[in-house]
């Protein structure tokens, strides 16, 4: 890696000013595009599918689901670690290469050797320990490269900006999915090629984007205790960061509930049997184009209009009806505009949420580890969601009443996470 210079008046504490240019904005795009294939291809499709094959069967039983959930879980544990830890340590770094650059490579090679080696499992724990330690790999990865939002993007841009967070999503996930079904991938060649194609998309913007670095003389002082201790942001001093945090988990818990059981919900509770996989990506299809058209069409409207709060507000309660449709009309047409809906609310929702985020932290000096704390609110939910639907589906049955249970509590998530978006009171 090289270390490409900044501006002078570039400080790694100061609120960004100068607006990024498009080549920016095209490789830190490009990047959220490998990460996000790398990481949803195998939540939505390879995983699953493991897990069908360790408990030697085709379609999802109630062992493979909980089998599923309880992996999901185990991996958001170390995403409970991975992100603050991270987000911490890179605002203490001191490299050469900058605070975030280290953290970005770190990541991402461990996420892409896990990947590979998740590949060869044919145990259940085996397939647990490397997809813990791959999902820590993309927390390590996607929580320094997201602190180079408030680093360098100035408020007027960040809605957009997150909106390219959010845009490679959807596009990773359907072109990941297409890519191992159509070109009928095994297990290990499929989690092979997302592993490459993560390394291919992440390097040009580790290599290419500058890194202010922080001098050794404004480096805070590295202690457990006080580390510790800054894990923890009351929301009596700052309410607005916890009323945004409790929204985030609320919305994500909810969006979990309504995905991540997905290619279950088509084998178990639509009965789809063998068109399940083509369902998938089909209701992925679906669901990723209104996704991409509501994260950057909302997130640069809401630059435009300098407001945050309505458009989360909305977002979140468009998944709870789209969740709420598939609980009162279980059916396959009814699924496709479930997954129109959702698409639409979660897109909005991932691309502001970000932005209104940005603008809530309690310090620019620990924007790292901040911002490591709001991931959690991303990635937890969506590791302990599968856990959760599971307990659900199974304590009824892997039927469409144990499905239609799992979307009710997928809407109501939804719906408090709107309601605590309200309370804020620094963002519009």
């Amino acid at each position: 890696m090289t270390a490409p210079s900044l501006p002078a008046a570039f400080s790694p504490f100061a609120e960004p000013k100068r607006r990024v240019s498009a080549v920016w904005i095209t490789l830190f795009a490009t990047a959220w595009f490998g990460i996000w294939m790398a990481q949803l291809t195998p939540i939505q499709l390879l995983l699953p599918l493991q897990v069908n094959s360790v408990f030697h069967v085709k379609d999802g039983s109630s062992q493979s689901i909980l089998a599923f959930g309880i992996i999901s879980g185990i991996a958001g544990v170390c995403a409970l670690i991975a992100y603050p830890l991270t987000g911490a340590l890179s605002d203490r770094t001191t490299s050469r290469f900058g605070r975030r650059r280290p953290w970005i490579f770190l990541g991402t090679l461990v996420f892409a050797v896990s990947l590979a080696l998740l590949g060869f499992q044919n145990t259940i724990v085996g397939v647990g320990v490397f997809w813990a330690l791959a999902l820590t790999g993309f927390c390590i990865v996607s929580a320094a490269i997201t602190a180079t939002i408030s680093d360098q993007v100035p408020v007027g841009q960040r809605g957009i900006v997150s909106g390219w967070v959010s845009a490679p999503q959807a596009i990773g996930t359907v072109l990941g999915i297409l890519f191992v079904t159509s070109l009928a991938l095994s297990q290990v060649i499929g989690y092979l090629a997302v592993a490459v194609l993560l390394l291919v998309f992440v390097t040009p913007f580790l290599l290419i984007i500058p890194d202010e670095v922080l001098p050794r003389v404004l480096r805070p002082s590295f202690k457990v205790a006080t580390l510790l201790k800054g894990f923890w942001v009351s929301p009596r001093k700052h309410p607005d960061f916890g009323w945004t945090l409790l929204g985030r988990i609320l919305v994500n818990i909810g969006n979990a509930l309504g995905t991540t059981l997905l290619l279950f919900f088509l084998q178990s509770g639509l009965h789809r049997g063998k068109s399940s996989q083509d369902d998938l990506l089909q209701l992925t299809v679906i669901y990723l184009v209104l996704f991409i058209i509501a994260a950057l069409g909302f997130g640069r409207l809401s630059d435009r209009i300098g407001q945050r709060k309505i458009f989360v507000y909305a977002a979140a309660y468009l998944q709870g009806i789209a969740a709420l449709l598939l609980a009162l009309v279980p059916t396959w047409t009814v699924a496709n505009i479930g997954a129109g809906l959702l698409g639409l609310g979660y897109g909005c929702f991932m691309a502001v949420d970000q932005a209104l985020a940005t603008q809530v932290l309690p310090d620019s000096h620990t924007r790292g580890k901040d911002l490591g704390i709001m991931n959690i609110a991303t990635a937890v939910p969506q590791a302990i969601g599968p856990l959760l639907g599971a307990i659900v589906v199974a304590s009824i049955g892997a039927t469409t009443g144990g499905f239609v249970a799992l979307f009710i509590c997928s809407a109501v998530a939804a719906a408090l996470g709107g309601l605590a978006i309200i309370p804020i009171k620094s963002v519009k």
